[in-house]
């Protein structure tokens, strides 16, 4: 016989069986420090150019290896920050504005603009990728100045040759064979001469095609022929029908060509309403052209952000050490326990040269201490000098190591109010995991090289 335990009365009583509960400032608090201060130390062996990758297995037991932190944070899923001395950070800030962009549609000068960001995953490649990267944004800016990053395409081609064998033709009844050359016959007397297709293409429609003079090409992902249809102003057709005048698009040239043993078909277009990018990868691993498509990436939305605001701060932690020293000069006028906190809140910028310094292996201290030192004789835009062997440090705007300012006044102001948040919680409720079959473990005894 079966006997129904009660849950005792309150609130687990209103909590389905398995949730845990954490309340107060030792259960829910404290755990939430700890697990920023976890999440901390996980992303900041990873920052700068000598950063080192981490491997990261997602939900979907995905696997990535990398060092830029945006990945590492969005597949972990979480973020960090304090309040009253952020006013201040974000009140000194423009006083460290060190220069400004001149010129967006200048390809040598917006390259040296996008150094910084590119270097930081491609050390050694920064001035090849980022002139690359400024070509593609400078050649598709629009007058308005409204920049879209969607504009900015990268093709990805493993630089091996993969061969495929076409399926064998079907036996068609002479119906349907008729009824295929009705509809590409259709298509070609509406004045269309390409076709852009999602879908598969049967050898007997090819065969039509080149019968009416009509250029087929096949494109896998749909997101690909939203973006097409775009830039060419082109309507996408659900159904294998003539296009009208007003559903047909428009491209100048649409060609083959070859990047190496792949072939590419290219759709050059001389339009500004449509005007798109496309950056082509071409590497011996999948791994590697990730890591480059994550610099390209960092590179445009730096772009993004200059067409914004061209204002430019110092890098290199040449910013954080100014702001640490004024915040710390301004919590020593603070009364009260406020000056305790916002003296903390100013100690840690000192993380971002600090772990620059680590990761290049640099005593840290060293390093922190000339930066004090160099800054308290006014030199604003000294920062840590990465390419140096021993703790060195050198003006950053010649150097030309710079940050965007908008980059560096969203990264204080979030990293606050998460921050704030964190400390606000008081309580946690963990909903007991979803039931459901288990995901299949995979073929266990298998070799995995029979798997390709």
């Amino acid at each position: 016989m079966a006997l129904h335990v009660p849950k005792a009365p309150g609130f687990a009583q209103m909590l389905k069986e398995g949730a845990k509960h954490y309340s107060g400032l030792e259960e829910a608090v404290y755990r939430n420090i700890q697990a920023c201060k976890e999440l901390a130390q996980t992303t900041r062996t990873a920052y700068g150019p000598n950063g080192m990758n981490k491997m990261v297995i997602n939900h979907l037991e995905k696997l990535f290896v990398t060092n830029d932190a945006a990945t590492i944070l969005r597949e972990l899923e979480v973020i960090e920050g304090y309040e009253k001395a952020c006013k201040k950070a974000l009140e000194i800030l423009p006083d460290l504005v060190c220069s400004s962009a001149k010129n967006l549609r200048d390809v040598e000068e917006v390259a040296s603009l996008l150094h910084t960001s590119v270097m930081s995953k491609q050390y050694g490649n920064e001035q090849f990728l980022a002139k690359l990267i400024a070509q593609a944004c400078v050649s598709i800016l629009p007058d308005s100045g409204h920049f879209n990053v969607d504009n900015i395409r990268v093709c990805k081609i493993v630089g091996t040759v993969l061969i495929k064998n076409a399926e064998e033709l079907m036996n068609f009844s002479k119906g349907e064979e008729n009824l295929m050359d009705l509809q590409v016959k259709a298509i070609a007397d509406s004045g269309a001469n390409v076709v852009v297709t999602g879908g598969k293409v049967a050898d007997m429609a090819l065969h039509y095609a080149n019968k009416y003079n009509l250029m087929l090409v096949r494109l896998n992902s749909k997101w690909d022929l939203r973006r097409l249809c775009k830039t060419v102003g082109a309507t996408a057709l659900p159904r294998l029908t003539p296009p009208t005048l007003e559903e047909m698009g428009h491209c100048n040239s649409v060609y083959l060509s070859e990047v190496g043993d792949t072939q590419v078909v290219v759709f050059k277009h001389e339009n500004e309403d449509g005007a798109i990018s496309t950056i082509l990868i071409r590497g011996s691993t999948d791994n590697l052209m990730d890591d480059i498509e994550r610099a390209v990436d960092d590179g445009v939305n730096t772009f993004k952000v200059l067409t914004r605001d061209k204002r430019l701060l110092p890098g290199g932690g040449a910013t954080e050490i100014e702001l640490a020293k004024q915040i710390t000069s301004y919590g020593e006028t603070c009364p009260g326990l406020d000056q305790y906190a916002i003296k903390k809140f100013a100690e840690a910028f000192e993380a971002i040269p600090r772990a620059l310094a680590e990761n290049s292996g640099v005593k840290a201290n060293e390093v922190i201490s000339k930066l004090y030192a160099m800054h308290q004789e006014g030199n604003k835009n000294v920062g840590f000098d990465i390419e140096a062997e021993a703790a060195a440090v050198k003006d950053m705007l010649e150097a030309g190591v710079l940050d965007t300012y908008l980059g560096k006044f969203w990264g204080i102001k979030l990293a606050t109010n998460a921050a704030v948040t964190v400390l606000r919680v008081d309580q946690i409720i963990m909903a007991k995991p979803a039931g459901g079959p288990k995901p299949p473990s995979g073929k266990k005894d298998w070799d995995e090289d029979q798997n390709d």
